[in-house]
Parts: structure tokens; sequence; C-alpha cells
């Protein structure tokens, strides 16, 4: 059954590629390992900006995951604080540029506009949520960070991170699948986004 994991979560490793994107579907649990990019409002401006005008992204966006986050700062004895995810719908103007891009996967939290969900399954692609609220508990599967853009967006800067083990679930697909949508419709509610 598509959307079902009964063996657990599915690991990946970043960055993504087809062999580990297109067998996924919405409703999955996800581990991610590996590099993973933080941006949010003001960071998406600057790279979309930096696109239209022919000029190259931070970071080669080819296979990457961007985390929607603006972690708080690192207590002593961690690499980061807390780092919850923030409303996606916030960077959907700027989304279907990034996955064009080569950007293969985003997390965040809630729910995505018509056009990212489009851009999503065109570029075989993943959009993941991450549990909001627990931003204390994910920053335990962070392991390294290091400022790589715009670091006078403080908490909006772009940040590589090391990620080992952190959770998500697959909300949008490569295949156009969308667990929020299939939710809704199995409560007996409209699709509305």
């Amino acid at each position: 059954m598509q959307g079902s994991d009964p063996d657990g979560p599915r690991r990946l490793t970043t960055p993504l590629d087809d062999a580990r994107v297109l067998p996924l579907h919405a409703g999955d649990r996800v581990v991610l390992t590996g590099v993973v990019y933080t941006a949010r409002d003001a960071a998406h401006k600057r790279m979309v900006e930096a696109l239209a005008a022919g000029r190259q992204l931070p970071f080669d966006p080819r296979g990457q995951v961007i985390y929607y986050v603006g972690p708080s700062p690192a207590p002593p004895g961690r690499v980061i604080g807390a780092a919850g995810p923030t409303t996606s719908g916030r960077m959907d103007a700027y989304a279907p540029a990034l996955y064009r891009a080569g950007i293969r996967a985003t997390i965040g939290k809630g729910g995505r506009s018509p056009e990212v969900r489009r851009a999503v399954a065109e570029c075989r692609a993943l959009y993941l949520a991450a549990v909001g609220g627990a931003g204390a508990l994910l920053a335990r599967c962070i392991r390294q960070v290091e400022v790589v853009a715009y670091a006078e967006l403080g908490p909006e800067a772009v940040r590589r991170l090391i990620v080992e083990d952190f959770p998500a679930v697959v909300v949008n697909d490569a295949h156009g699948g969308d667990l929020y949508e299939r939710v809704r419709e199995a409560a007996g509610e409209d699709a509305r986004p």
C-alpha cells in the first residue's frame, strides 16, 4: 500500500537522487542523514533573485535538501539551539524556482500551494514535514553547523547542517501524492489547501 511503512521509517542519505526519491510516497516516514541546508524567507528571496540574475547559489543545489528553520542560539555544549520547522507556506513563492534549480526536498510544516505541489511532482522531488513544537528534540539530530551564506540575516542565514536520523514524513511525493489531502478526504472534508 502506498504511504505505508510497516518496517519503520525509510533511511535517506543526502544528496538525494531518483533512486532515493521515487520509491517514496505520501505518508512514508523517513529519517535523513547527511547534509541539509537551512533557509527561510529572506534567504529564499536572495537565492531566487540570484537565480533570476544568472548567478550561482551559495551551495550547489543539485540533490540537496532545504530545511525551513531559524534555529535559536546554541546553549553550552550543543552545536545548535532549538531547531523546529517554520511554516512552509512562507516559502511558496520561491520554492518552485529552487526545485527547478535542483533541490530535491524541502522540510517544514503545513501544507503547500498548488504551484509548489506541481513543482515537486515535475522535478521528481519531495516535501517533508517535521514535527512542529519539537525543536529541542530535532536539534539532537544535528551534529554540525556552519553558516555558508547571508550571515547578516542571523537566525535566517543559510547554514550547512550535518544531520543524523532526522525524522520527517513525506507530505508531497514525486508522483503527485499529498498526505494532507488524503487525510482530509478520509475525514470527509473538502480538499482545500
